[in-house]
């Protein structure tokens, strides 16, 4: 496969996602939330740089989530507790990110809001 065909089939993987999946949408609105308020208080490029990888690190894990949560209900559609184990641990490894993003978003952000004060 080419990088063409690489690159399409993952351009189609994110629209699916984000047009399909309820916590992509709501974590993806968070994201263009932040960046507006990131623009609005002129934060520096360091700054950018954590908010853009920590968005994106909660973004990607939660597709991984979702594909391994799918790919366990293909594989076995019932209760199973190892499938539980499988989804809890993904699902875990997104809450662990999102908090890590909050903590990074109250660090950027709340001395610059109390600045404003």
């Amino acid at each position: 496969m080419n990088i063409k065909h690489s690159l399409k089939y993952a351009i189609q993987g994110i629209l699916v996602f984000f047009s399909t999946e309820r916590n992509g949408q709501i974590q993806l609105g968070i994201v263009i939330i932040i960046s507006i308020l990131a623009g609005i208080l002129h934060i520096n490029a360091t700054e950018w740089l954590i908010l853009i990888l920590i968005m994106t690190m909660v973004l990607a894990l939660e597709m991984i989530n979702t594909a391994i949560e799918k790919l366990s209900d293909m594989v076995h559609p019932g209760r199973h507790p190892q499938i539980k184990m499988i989804k809890d641990i993904s699902a875990g490894a997104v809450l662990l990110s999102a908090v890590a993003s909050v903590i990074a978003g109250i660090l950027i952000f709340l001395p610059k809001i109390l600045k404003l004060l």
